[in-house]
């Protein structure tokens, strides 16, 4: 395989090119961080955008949906053209001219068909892997979905063909005239990190922590960009 995706000229950006990945190892970092992605389709010749959760499992995006929602139901018939986006964002901006100021950030684009996943073990698969990217071993610790809840849940499926990453980095840009401008210009940095874990109002006493999150201080350390 390679490790790369093939640019098209609907995922070469127009504007900092050189912001653009097209390595997998990228794609799949960020997709793997990321807790929500948004599913923009066209319902009814109107454009529409829906932030959903996902899950990857090698070069196949599955998305959790209900089975009545307007997605799965336009995928049920012959597919659904997506435009998937997933963002992380690292850091906050702050430049000396209001024009410069910008955040850091790494994000993937997806453009594809997607699929209604129909295959009853795929679909396990896919509600697995979904719950196990919430927290890595979930999936295993806690009751499997009965054939009632199976049948009003819904899952797409997109394989990863057509795909960019953009990652910004990095201090402000600003004009050499305004360097000596009296502003601080810098960057804030932004983490997503977990808390202490609060257990339900009804859980009995005597459930232990689980060890995948007693051991789980932090989602993910932030990639190190340099571009």
């Amino acid at each position: 395989m390679d490790t790369a995706y093939r640019p098209t000229t609907r995922t070469t950006p127009t504007r900092y090119r050189e912001r653009a990945h097209y390595d997998r190892k990228t794609v799949h970092r960020i997709l793997d961080e990321a807790l929500i992605c948004h599913l923009g389709y066209v319902n009814a010749g109107r454009p529409v955008v829906l932030p959903t959760t996902h899950a990857r499992l090698g070069e196949v995006l599955y998305i959790h949906g209900s089975t009545g929602g307007g997605p799965m139901l336009a995928a049920k018939l012959s597919g659904l053209s997506v435009c998937l986006t997933a963002t992380l964002v690292d850091g906050l901006v702050l430049a000396r001219a209001a024009m410069h100021h910008s955040l850091n950030y790494r994000s993937v684009v997806v453009l594809g068909t997607a699929r209604l996943v129909e295959d009853p073990a795929e679909k396990r698969r896919a509600l697995g892997a979904l719950l196990d990217h919430i927290r890595s071993g979930r999936a295993a610790d806690c009751r499997s979905p009965n054939a009632r809840e199976l049948a009003a849940t819904a899952v797409l499926a997109l394989d990863l063909v057509e795909v960019s990453a953009k990652v910004r980095s990095g201090g402000p840009v600003d004009d050499p005239e305004d360097s000596a401008l009296p502003h601080w210009a810098g960057v804030i940095p932004l983490r997503l990190t977990s808390g202490t874990p609060q257990p339900a109002s009804d859980l009995d006493a005597a459930t232990p922590l689980p060890a995948y999150l007693a051991a789980a201080v932090e989602r993910r350390p932030m990639s190190g960009y340099s571009r």
